[in-house]
């Protein structure tokens, strides 16, 4: 149909263009004609002669325009008539397109309706198929959906752990890498005996007769001696040796140098003994501020208030799990060094940081609070750097730290203190950690059984693999290590390994 009517705008335009072309000559020659006369009025003055000349040409040019114009009418209705004929052919071919598609169009009702009944059919079928199952399974359709997405998302839930493993292992295997090259290189050139010795608690005796000199009549000696020094002096069935007990390890070294020098003199009174006792502290708090000294010296640290030297070289009467503390934190401040050089960190802050992180051990015994914040308020009245209080106290996860520096003591602190021989704990604390370990992992639901490996630093963990799966099983190992590192004392890391298997016995006969 739209072609129809474009054929017809088109034959249109043809006759109007050719009624205008009709109309507009038809005037032009009236008026030439017009003309013409006129001029033939204007010269009737002339002779007869040239009148009949003028008037000849005129008559023959209006003639000749009369012709042209008859002429380019014919040919405006001959092109009219041919439009004609081709708006005809083209309207009979509209025409018999027009039929082919109403007779396409009554075909695809047809089918159409025919789909329509088959559709029907199918959903009447589709309806019966499932109350069928659904009578079979025992199941609606909106349980079956449920256990099909139950389904769907205990996979994607594979998919996920399958992938979160193949990143953190990936990440793990870079950044393992690069960490293995710094700790091995800080222990490497830092070169220190595997583990210090321990504070000397223990007196020996020339002879039996000298414990009786050492309690006194009525055991006035040993007490002016308790009293003096503020320790314990345990005499037992302990061959030629004595024992001096005190929490306080300075005391105790006081104690052991004043009782040393009694045994040595031989003269043991009361009076006697408070002054080798005084003469004794002096002696130890002058090899504090020496020790002090020295270590501040070996680990190239300057710039420290005396007060604060006085108080690390405390830290040499301090022993944890068998590592003494002022060569630990000497160890520590080189190794901070090293790592802070490679990574490129201050270095004189990581340094400072390291050495004075464990300083709060010193006066723990006097005052409240954990040796971290203790250490870093002591620093803080001495005008220590901000960024190394903040190591001081950040280096235990009290507060967070606030530059990398930190960071770095705090790894340092665990390279010098978890490195293979640097501490040493007792049988019965190891077995106890090691059953605190295994009876942690038993608590969480879904565990079989858990076994510690590696002197406590390994656990294994045994699951249920119908209970657990294998996304469930990343989860455990992150929540078993979050609740060992929130309910143990451990030096170094423990390692979290959860194994889920699954197994299939058959028995041919």
């Amino acid at each position: 149909m739209p072609a129809t009517w474009i054929l017809l705008g088109a034959v249109i335009g043809i006759i109007v263009g050719a009624a205008v072309v009709y109309f507009f000559i038809r005037p032009q020659v009236e008026e030439k004609v017009a003309a013409v006369e006129r001029e033939l009025d204007e010269r009737r003055a002339l002779t007869e002669k040239e009148t009949t000349e003028i008037l000849d040409t005129s008559r023959k040019e209006a003639q000749q325009i009369r012709s042209e114009a008859e002429k380019t009418i014919e040919r405006r209705y001959q092109d009219l008539a041919r439009a004609e004929e081709r708006v005809d052919r083209r309207s009979e071919n509209l025409d018999k397109q027009a039929k082919k598609m109403e007779h396409r169009e009554a075909v695809l009702n047809k089918r159409q309706s025919r789909l329509d009944k088959r559709q029907n059919r199918l959903e009447t079928i589709e309806q019966e198929r499932r109350e069928q199952l659904e009578q079979i399974a025992a199941l609606t359709s909106d349980e079956a959906k449920q256990l099909l997405l139950d389904d769907v998302e205990k996979e994607s839930r594979q998919d996920m752990a399958r992938i979160m493993r193949e990143i953190e292992d990936e990440a793990k295997e870079s950044a393992n890498q690069k960490a293995r090259e710094l700790v091995v290189m800080a222990i490497q050139r830092i070169a220190s005996d595997q583990v210090a010795e321990q504070t000397v608690s223990v007196v020996q005796l020339p002879n039996e007769e000298m414990k009786g000199r050492i309690i006194g009549r009525n055991g006035r000696n040993i007490r002016a001696f308790e009293q003096a020094a503020g320790v314990d002096i345990v005499v037992d069935d302990t061959p030629e040796a004595v024992s001096v007990s005190s929490f306080d390890p300075v005391r105790r070294e006081a104690a052991r140098r004043a009782l040393e020098k009694l045994i040595t003199d031989g003269r043991i009174h009361p009076a006697r003994i408070e002054k080798l006792i005084k003469d004794a502290s002096k002696d130890v708090e002058q090899d504090m501020k020496e020790a002090g000294e020295q270590a501040a010296y070996e680990a190239n640290v300057h710039g420290l208030h005396p007060q604060v030297i006085k108080m690390l070289g405390r830290l040499k009467y301090r022993t944890s799990f068998g590592q003494n503390q002022l060569y630990h934190s000497v160890e520590a401040s080189k190794i901070a060094a090293v790592l802070a050089a490679e990574l490129n960190a201050n270095i004189d802050i990581a340094k400072m940081g390291a050495l004075l992180h464990d300083i709060g051990k010193a006066m723990d015994h006097d005052q409240e609070g954990t040796h971290a914040m203790l250490g870093a308020e002591f620093c803080k009245r001495f005008k220590v750097p901000p960024l190394v209080i903040n190591a001081i106290a950040a280096h235990h996860h009290e507060v967070e730290p606030e530059s990398v520096e930190a960071i770095i003591v705090e790894a340092a602190d665990a390279i010098s203190g978890a490195r293979p021989g640097a501490r040493r704990e007792s049988l019965e604390n190891y077995i106890k950690r090691v059953r605190t370990l295994e009876e942690i992992a038993t608590t969480f639901q879904g565990v079989e059984s858990a076994y510690a490996l590696q002197a406590g630093r390994e656990i294994r963990i045994l699951v249920k693999p119908d209970k657990i799966d294998d996304l469930e099983a990343m989860r455990l190992s992150k929540n078993i290590a979050k609740t060992i590192e929130e309910s143990m004392q451990y030096p170094g890391q423990i390692q979290v390994t959860v194994i889920r298997e699954t197994r299939a016995v058959g028995f041919a006969k």
